[in-house]
């Protein structure tokens, strides 16, 4: 720790900001940590990436990326790509998720990311980007199996039950193959956009966390916004959101595919979110994202309830009943 210490002060020193003030902001689910720094010259933000659990590198490559299709996301001020550190420009405090909690339309704000959504995913996506692949979401949704189900029950999962549940997915994400796909940013959600009244266009919404980008369903960035664990979101403005996105794309969209797909990859993350909270919790120590498990669960159901994924909703049944999806798991801190 102290040697990271020494390498933020020197990166700081160098970038001209040692003497500036320094405030922790609320960080996510991954290694990465910020400082808002406060100097002579305003403000920026710190982002510290340390390797090798980190690679700022994606984070300038794919903001490079966003920035060529006119899209606001934070300005590089240094970078120290070896010791994963970044000094990027601040967007301030007006994050979705705060200007929604004070009371904004929030159909102005859904609204802008969407249409922001609907012209990125009219882009031509870059060869350099990875695919968002079958078996990585496969793998994904697996971590119910991996840790959901052990903390729940405290013993393993049989192997008929992974193989049913695999076939499951299988058989509902099979129509994705051959598909269509476009940029996907993955974590594209009220805390990670911020809203940039000054600016003009696509680019009053600011950008944040789409270093994992990759080639996927444009509906997953779509799932994300509109099926958020972090926030009710009213099941009316959804829909009018969802209506909205296949308007944009009307002449690149089938209306009831978009919409199927729309529940697939809901459906599909948030299963991911049930495995990985309880991951973050047991492997992390990070038990504060199993507050977010209730919403995780109710999002997930109405995703479920979509007649494709019913496969994948009689194998919740048996083995997760509703019953028990909102109960505790046994040990978790209250």
């Amino acid at each position: 720790m102290a040697d990271r210490r020494t390498a933020i002060d020197g990166f700081l020193c160098r970038a001209g900001w040692r003497a500036a003030a320094r405030v922790p902001i609320t960080g996510d689910a991954s290694f990465r940590r910020y400082e808002r720094l406060q100097g002579d010259g305003g403000t920026a933000v710190l982002m510290d990436a340390p390797p090798p659990d980190q690679d700022v590198r994606s984070f300038l490559r794919v903001g490079q990326l966003l920035a060529d299709w006119g899209y606001s996301v934070p300005a590089v001020l240094s970078a120290d790509r070896a010791d994963g550190l970044l000094l990027l420009e601040d967007f301030g405090e007006r994050r979705f998720a705060e200007d929604l909690d004070a009371g904004m339309d929030p159909e102005t704000l859904y609204g802008a990311a969407v249409d922001l959504l609907a012209d990125l995913h009219g882009q031509v996506p870059p060869a350099a980007l990875p695919d968002y692949s079958l078996d990585m979401m496969l793998e994904e949704v697996e971590r119910v199996l991996d840790w959901y189900m052990p903390a729940r029950t405290g013993g393993t999962v049989t192997a008929a039950a992974r193989a049913d549940y695999r076939q499951a997915w299988t058989t509902v994400l099979r129509p994705l193959i051959g598909r269509a796909k476009t940029v996907t940013l993955l974590d594209y959600h009220a805390e990670n956009l911020f809203w940039l009244p000054e600016r003009s266009g696509h680019r009053r919404v600011g950008l944040l966390d789409f270093q994992d980008a990759r080639i996927g369903p444009p509906e997953y960035d779509l799932a994300t916004l509109l099926r958020d664990v972090r926030r009710d979101i009213d099941p009316a403005l959804a829909q009018s959101m969802l209506r909205r996105y296949m308007d944009r794309r009307m002449r690149a969209v089938d209306g009831s595919d978009c919409e199927m797909v729309f529940h697939l990859t809901g459906a599909q993350r948030n299963a991911r979110l049930v495995g990985q909270f309880v991951r973050l919790w047991k492997r992390d120590d990070k038990p504060r994202y199993l507050a977010l498990m209730p919403r995780t669960w109710r999002m997930l159901e109405m995703d479920l309830s979509h007649p494709h994924l019913a496969p994948v909703a009689r194998w919740f049944d048996r083995n997760i009943p509703p019953e028990d999806r909102m109960a505790a798991l046994p040990g978790a801190p209250v």
